[in-house]
């Protein structure tokens, strides 16, 4: 549950650039998994937001690079003085949210345990996820619309700005560049180095692609179960049974045991 004042305009802004944020293992918004709790602005345009996630042990890694990651999008608001961030019930919060209020590094929040840890490769390596994952939508939403497989390989990067999903589009370009080789003329869906897809193992190039999304989705499934058993948050009516019941079926079980 996001608290925000609905009679600020200002909130909408913030929570849009908070919708780009993602969790890095899941390519979610951190705004629709539920991560944040709470957007306030006070009177010198300091922004505090509030988070959480789905365990108390949750890796630091992720927490830090979604924490950094909001801040960052917030502050691009010209209006923004200052942001604040507050980790909620995690074992690290503490570092955390010092840390990032003092403009510090990871390193300056973990010190010696941080060394040999590189965010940026990380980063790099859960975006290039990311783009398997926004290329397959893409390409199922174009297949779905009939699209041969020698149309889907000749698309350029270009001819990607005239199709009528904006938003897919979007999230696509966001992660292309990625891969290199992104000039107007280059080719709309390369592999993950920029190279050309070989129409004869465009199947196994797919194939490869739903291995990655269903590790996803399973992992976001996962972490939207324990969130929702951790806050006891009601359950969406209508819904098919979930994760949720089956954690909270879990719990009940080892509490009866």
């Amino acid at each position: 549950m996001l608290h925000a004042d609905p009679n600020d305009p200002r909130n909408a802004d913030i929570i849009a650039r908070l919708d780009r944020v993602t969790d890095p293992e899941l390519d979610e918004s951190v705004i629709s998994l539920g991560f944040v709790t709470a957007v306030t602005i006070d009177d010198r345009s300091i922004v505090s937001i509030g988070y959480r996630l789905p365990t108390y042990w949750c890796s630091a890694n992720f927490a830090w690079i979604m924490a950094e990651d909001m801040r960052d999008a917030v502050l691009a608001l010209p209006w923004v003085a200052q942001v604040r961030l507050t980790l909620d019930e995690h074992m690290f919060a503490e570092q955390i949210n010092s840390t990032i209020a003092d403009g510090g590094s990871f390193r300056d929040a973990f010190g010696a345990e941080a060394d040999g840890q590189s965010l940026d490769t990380i980063r790099e390596l859960f975006a290039r996820k990311a783009f398997g994952r926004r290329q397959l939508a893409l390409i199922e939403q174009l297949q779905r619309a009939d699209w041969s497989t020698g149309r889907l390989l000749a698309l350029t990067m270009a001819g990607l700005h005239a199709l009528p999903w904006p938003e897919e589009v979007e999230r696509y370009l966001d992660r292309r560049s990625l891969a290199g080789n992104d000039g107007p003329d280059a080719p709309a869906f390369v592999d993950v180095n920029g190279g050309p897809i070989d129409p004869e193992r465009f199947g196994a190039h797919l194939s490869s692609l739903r291995t990655i999304v269903v590790n996803m989705e399973f992992n976001g499934m996962l972490c939207r179960g324990l969130l929702a058993a951790r806050y006891n948050e009601p359950e969406l009516p209508s819904r098919a049974p979930g994760l949720i019941d089956f954690v909270r079926s879990a719990a009940v079980e080892h509490a009866r045991s």
